[in-house]
């Protein structure tokens, strides 16, 4: 499927009169950045640099996206866009990695007619995954090693719940509901039961008394158990949770292999089902808890009995931050250095590259943007990491992507950081970074 209609009409309407004007052929360098981080946040995760080239594979114009444009430009543009591939070069951020204002996250670069109209397809990618990402990572530090499932395809769209379910799992997560994310990223598939199971197994007397929920939550137990084995995770508090849990055991024994809880004080009814599980011989039960979890809700259940966390609205949304606020600016022309100078939205002219400065334990105390080729001298002492990759060359991918490969990035990224940086309070960025100027 093309995605070559993906994009805003300005983007258009700027490569007709580039054409008309001849001016489209200029040799450009388009950056994408973010100028800060969201309110609050101390570190970015990059994730969506895979789907974007993906999808950069599929920009083309076929009859019925030309259709679409005719009304409003010219022939000479129709005729540009249906021979149009992307033949330029794109560096960036691997998956995975941390980023920080002014990180020069994507470097794009061609003739302007061929970058200037990716503009939306890079910045609606990006700003969706790394902010899922970003707010996924913190959910993976403040868990401290306990499973996080994603669960949040039904508060989102359908095609970006697939697209979260992927950067979740960059990001730490051990899995997603999502059964797309597993056909085409190989994302664990991971998920429980609902409550309209239970019901399902109500009797004709309905539910109105204990006698009545027991044999219904029994009965759909056993159902579950029958199809799935005693390893399944019984949703227990459809009805009484204490009941819930009693039957639970009941039917499937003490190897039971979870419960979850959904509702109610998630601390308090975890440190009751936990004694109660224990009481009843069932040590190994692993208690999954969901309902309205964010990373703040997962920090404050960090002492309780909890073995497994699923977290939906809040992910799919970004946490509170659903987008990562990048931007998109042409940085270079024929090799000269442009930049926007107006008020609060100006950037930095000239194409960048970046390292990361470490120190020899590994934590990280700068990044150092500077302009091309042009690599500032470090303190001794310290390591300078460069940061980018090649991901585009002649327009033809030159790496695929590597979600695995991603993880070990993240998880090595957050290790790395100050212990300040992964503070879930408000705060300024992890660590500073330094913009050198051109000389």
């Amino acid at each position: 499927m093309s995605t070559a209609l993906l994009t805003d009409k300005y983007e258009l309407t700027m490569l007709a009169a580039a054409l008309r004007d001849g001016s489209a052929q200029r040799r450009c360098t388009f950056e994408v950045f973010a100028r800060r981080l969201p309110d609050g946040r101390r570190y970015g995760v990059v994730a969506g640099t895979g789907r974007f080239v993906d999808a950069l594979a599929h920009f083309t114009f076929g009859e019925d996206a030309l259709a679409g444009v005719a009304d409003f430009l010219d022939e000479g543009t129709r005729e540009f866009l249906a021979g149009f591939r992307f033949s330029g070069d794109i560096d960036g951020y691997p998956e995975g990695e941390l980023y920080f204002p002014n990180s020069p996250v994507l470097s794009v670069r061609g003739s302007f007619a061929e970058c200037v109209i990716l503009e939306t397809l890079a910045l609606s990618v990006l700003n969706h995954d790394c902010a899922i990402a970003s707010a996924a990572a913190r959910m993976v530090s403040a868990a401290g090693g306990r499973q996080l499932i994603e669960m949040g395809s039904r508060r989102t769209h359908e095609q970006a719940a697939v697209a979260a379910a992927r950067a979740a799992w960059i990001a730490g997560f051990d899995g997603s509901s999502n059964l797309a994310a597993q056909h085409r990223h190989g994302v664990p598939a991971l998920g429980t039961s609902a409550h309209a199971f239970t019901l399902l197994h109500t009797g004709p007397g309905g539910t109105a008394d204990r006698a009545a929920q027991d044999e219904s939550e029994r009965t759909a137990f056993a159902a579950q158990v029958e199809a799935l084995g005693v390893g399944t995770t019984l949703l227990v508090d459809t009805y009484d949770i204490t009941a819930g849990v009693a039957n639970a055991i009941a039917v499937a024994g003490p190897e039971l292999g979870a419960v979850r809880i959904d509702s109610g004080d998630l601390g308090v009814l975890a440190g009751q089902v936990r004694r109660q599980l224990d009481d009843l011989g069932a040590h190994g039960t692993r208690i999954v808890v969901s309902g309205d979890l964010d990373e703040f809700a997962i920090a404050a259940l960090r002492a309780e009995p909890v073995d497994s966390y699923g977290v939906g609205t809040s992910l799919v949304t970004g946490s509170g931050a659903p987008t990562a606020g990048m931007v998109y600016k042409l940085v270079e022309v024929d090799g000269v250095p442009v930049q926007k100078r107006s008020a609060q939205k100006g950037s930095q002219g000239g194409a960048k590259e970046s390292v990361r400065v470490a120190k020899p334990s590994g934590t990280i105390t700068e990044e150092v943007v500077f302009p091309a080729g042009h690599r500032p001298d470090i303190e001794p002492g310290l390591t300078a990491r460069p940061l980018s990759v090649p991901l585009v060359r002649g327009g033809e991918p030159v790496a695929a992507p590597d979600l695995k490969a991603a993880r070990t990035l993240m998880a090595a990224g957050l290790t790395s950081l100050p212990w300040d940086g992964l503070k879930l309070s408000r705060g300024e960025p992890a660590v500073p970074t330094r913009v050198v100027a051109a000389t």
